[in-house]
């Protein structure tokens, strides 16, 4: 969730030179979450690989809580979607493993599950409805009454009547995720250039790569536009592949938990107030991320005393005792959504670009399967399975309507949850 564009940055900045005879195997163009995975694979895959963005590292998950939340964020219609938020969940403890040890840094995993609690007979019917759907599905979820809700969490509001319980949502540090990945990126030997992608070069029928602030060409086998929800202002790419993603905007509140209020919360706690969904993440660092608004309200990443507002007030309905942490921080981004609000992976109709955008509220979630599926793309191979409905050439006929269970069918906007 980024608030500046690829290259607002004081000038260009290269590590890493071109490759004997100037030209990259893969080109990624875009430095945030999606863009760093996606070079560090390629890489590990033997390809000469380059990123550029003027501040790699950046991007939707610098605001991003990091619910690793795959059953507790199934919507109705996102049956296909929910196949690949699992193949992806599945891969995190090995990813998380091999990142720590390529970065020598923590990101942040932890095991801790969510708690998803209702407060009237709406939300309970909500819940026990959602909890149906999970086990029809085969999703582990296990019904709590109120008094067992808070048994689990004591610092829950009394008004507590029931949640879900589901052991198998996890989490991570999306900050510290994002630069063990930096990190992981540079000890691969990608080149970073630190500037701003102006143009996609094209010759004839394909793509052959990117022109920089100041004319500077770089050249490539394989281009990726990994630049969120800037991938569709790209210069140069042709309309019909040009991808359809939009900025979608969210607030999101960090407090601290001083020691002598540890343990505050022990798992992620989600929950709807007065029809609004909110959540509160608890890092082992002592930090307690709520979040978050869902906005459609193009490019503003403006934080406003009224999302703050919202945000404190609904999560003191859940937890009373937050009006005794500090405020440490408030934040806003944009999330990149598509029509179907899932992602685009793998080629385009236009020989030599790839995307790999679109992740809307599951960027994070979605890293380690994004990574594994352009690189071997970008190598040569076929899209895995749990791949091949979100390739980005499903939005080439536009009045294409979403099959029931595809990607975006019966969804909307409010059903949207976190960053």
């Amino acid at each position: 969730m980024s608030t500046h564009a690829p290259g607002l940055d004081d000038g260009p900045h290269t590590s890493g030179g071109p490759p004997p005879g100037g030209r990259y195997d893969a080109l990624v163009i875009g430095g945030g979450i999606i863009g760093l995975v996606t070079a560090w694979r390629a890489a590990q895959r033997g390809l000469r690989t380059a990123l550029v963005d003027p501040a790699p590292g950046g991007g939707a998950a610098w605001v991003a809580a990091g619910m690793l939340a795959a059953v507790t964020e199934l919507h109705y219609g996102e049956q296909t979607l929910l196949g690949l938020n699992m193949a992806s969940a599945r891969r995190y403890p090995d990813f998380v493993a091999e990142l720590q040890e390529a970065s020598g840094q923590d990101v942040g995993h932890r095991a801790c599950g969510t708690l998803a609690v209702a407060f009237d007979a709406d939300d309970r019917a909500h819940l026990r409805e959602l909890h149906t759907f999970q086990q029809g599905l085969g999703l582990e979820s296990e019904w709590l009454t109120g008094r067992e809700c808070r048994r689990l969490e004591p610092m829950l509001s009394p008004g507590v009547h029931g949640g879900l319980r589901v052991a198998g949502d996890h989490q991570v540090d999306p900050r510290r995720l994002t630069a063990a990945l930096l990190t992981a990126c540079e000890r691969a030997g990608v080149a970073f250039h630190r500037d701003r992608a102006e143009r996609l070069l094209l010759a004839g029928d394909r793509a052959t790569g990117v022109e920089l602030t100041g004319g500077v060409r770089l050249a490539a086998e394989r281009t990726v536009l990994a630049a969120g929800s800037l991938s569709g202002r790209l210069a140069g790419v042709p309309e019909d592949v040009l991808p359809p993603v939009r900025p979608v905007k969210g607030q999101v509140v960090r407090l601290s938990v001083p020691e002598r209020y540890a343990p505050f919360l022990s798992r992620t706690v989600r929950a709807v107030v007065r029809g609004g969904p909110v959540y509160l993440v608890p890092r082992e660092n002592g930090e307690l991320v709520i979040g978050a608004t869902s906005e459609e309200l193009g490019w503003d990443t403006t934080v406003t005393a009224g999302g703050v507002y919202e945000l404190l007030r609904d999560a003191h309905e859940v937890v009373p005792g937050i009006t005794e942490l500090p405020l440490v921080e408030t934040c806003a981004g944009l999330r990149p959504g598509s029509p179907d609000n899932a992602p685009m992976l793998g080629p385009t109709a236009l020989p030599g670009l790839s995307l790999a955008t679109g992740h809307f509220r599951n960027g994070v979630l979605l890293t380690p399967i994004t990574g594994d599926v352009m690189a071997e793309s970008l190598a040569g191979g076929e899209l895995p399975p749990e791949a091949q409905p979100f390739t980005p050439q499903r939005f080439t006929a536009r009045s294409a309507t979403p099959s029931p269970g595809a990607p975006g069918a019966a969804h909307s906007p409010a059903q949207e949850q976190h960053i």
